[in-house]
């Protein structure tokens, strides 16, 4: 069978994936995708959209038991778990259908099947008919990660869970250890506390949220701690003896000592790798480290007309991030001239409860980096629109440069803080100073207020605390 020329092959229909097919159409550019499992890759049907339906869930069943608090009345507050589950998975399958219409609409051609590399320009595709030969002077790798598994701690789906057993959890489990506490880990964690399981988190840094600035961090495990989590910091789980039919013993390493606890359940959530096997990298000359492909900052591979994006090619392992890869290198190859990606202008969102959201350095990077720093605080407590909707628990916090005004970073916590960081990410994309900001009017009574009055306090001018 003769092969089939196109301008560029996107391996890989996850978010960095599908959004580099759809720019590269609207470009004008002949494309083609490749898809093993769903369109939509691990983000839309095993990740960021079916978790936000489940915690979504926790959050109701949450505030149905503080009805009183709102003068209402709900008696017999209870859960169907196959329910909310089946929820969370029609969600995602209605995205992946309407990523089947975009790529429709964008006139791109989906194959599904297994792509491998057998030279620079080809693509072969191993659909369930055929071998189909692609080629192309430009392909983009997008083929995400997936979970990292540590040697005895393997998910076996029935006493430890991997992310997608989570997402299909079959029982609600009594006594939950969670291995890890990024952004996977809590979510989890925060998940099946809500909903009851007496849930513990064990992390092998000095602090939960390792990535986030310490304040914040340090706010969210006393908020965790009183919803009742156990929180476990410093240690690391060494191996797990299981007993099918009863339960997980965990042994963990803690202060140099050995401790035995045991559980029903165990989620596994240390860390991701990068899908870089069986595709012929290595062949073509392309540099992996550790799992992740070496790139330069427009995700070229240094392999001429060989590109990677998404989670592929490193941290910050974010949806939002691929996508916007994706789209700058679609505008390269089409001969646009697109700016660099700054992965210190793009926001982390944690969507536990209560949510955790930030961007830029945090005030301990901003110090090693060099800055004089001057850094404002403001509490949820002193926000009237919080407090309306019983939400009193939080914080923002923001990071200037003394010298010129420039916004480091801000962080925040509490109550629907992943929808209002985008506003310091606008902030840091106009290189905005503290003087902009505090001249912009924020709308009364909204959460959004705290984000001034966190520039103000900065500069000593807050007004409400």
């Amino acid at each position: 069978m003769a092969a089939q020329g196109f301008d560029v092959i996107v391996i890989g229909a996850g978010p960095g994936g599908y959004v580099a097919a759809i720019r590269a159409s609207q470009l004008g550019l002949k494309v083609a995708i490749i898809e093993r499992e769903n369109l939509g890759g691990i983000c839309l049907n095993w990740g960021c959209i079916p978790t936000k339906a489940m915690l979504r869930a926790a959050e109701v069943y949450h505030l149905m038991h503080r009805a009183k608090e709102f003068g209402l009345s709900a008696t017999g507050v209870s859960y169907d778990l196959p329910a909310v589950v089946a929820r969370s998975r029609g969600v995602a399958k209605q995205l992946s259908g309407g990523i089947g219409h975009l790529m429709k609409k964008h006139k791109v051609t989906v194959f599904m099947g297994v792509a491998t590399l057998p030279a620079k320009g080809m693509v072969e595709v191993k659909t369930d008919k055929a071998t189909e030969t692609l080629t192309a002077k430009s392909i983009i790798l997008a083929t995400g990660a997936r979970a990292r598994e540590l040697p005895g701690l393997e998910a076996d789906g029935d006493l430890v869970w991997s992310y997608r057993h989570a997402l299909v959890a079959s029982r609600m489990p009594k006594k939950l250890l969670v291995i890890g506490s990024g952004a996977i880990g809590i979510e989890f964690a925060s998940f099946f506390n809500t909903l009851g399981s007496d849930t513990t988190v064990v992390e092998v840094m000095d602090r939960i949220l390792p990535v986030e600035d310490a304040e914040i961090a340090a706010f969210a495990k006393k908020s965790f701690i009183k919803q009742g989590m156990k929180i476990l910091e410093k240690a690391s789980v060494k191996k797990l003896d299981r007993k099918p039919g009863q339960g997980v013993t965990a042994h963990v390493e803690i202060g140099g000592k050995i401790e035995t606890h045991d559980f029903d359940t165990v989620i596994s959530a240390v860390g991701i790798v990068g899908n870089v096997e069986n595709l012929g990298l290595e062949a073509l000359g392309v540099k992996i480290d550790r799992t992740h492909v070496v790139t330069d900052e427009f995700c070229r591979t240094g392999v001429d007309g060989l590109y990677a994006i998404g989670d592929i090619a490193g941290a910050p392992w974010l949806a939002h991030k691929a996508s916007h890869e994706g789209v700058m290198v679609a505008e390269l190859i089409a001969g646009k001239h697109p700016h660099p990606i700054k992965p210190n202008s793009i926001a982390g969102c944690t969507y536990c409860h209560p949510q955790i959201a930030s961007v830029g350095y945090t005030e301990t990077r901003a110090k090693e980096a060099g800055y004089d720093i001057k850094v404002g605080r403001f509490p949820f407590i002193g926000n009237g629109k919080a407090i309306a909707l019983g939400e009193a628990e939080g914080m923002i916090k923001t990071i200037f440069d003394a010298k010129t005004g420039e916004l480091l970073g801000a962080h925040m916590v509490g109550a629907e803080v992943t929808e209002l960081i985008q506003g310091y990410v606008i902030g840091r994309t106009l290189e905005t100073t503290e003087e902009d900001l505090m001249n912009t009017v924020f709308p009364h009574p909204t959460l959004s207020e705290m984000m001034h009055e966190s520039v103000l306090d900065a500069y000593g001018r807050a007004l409400h605390i």
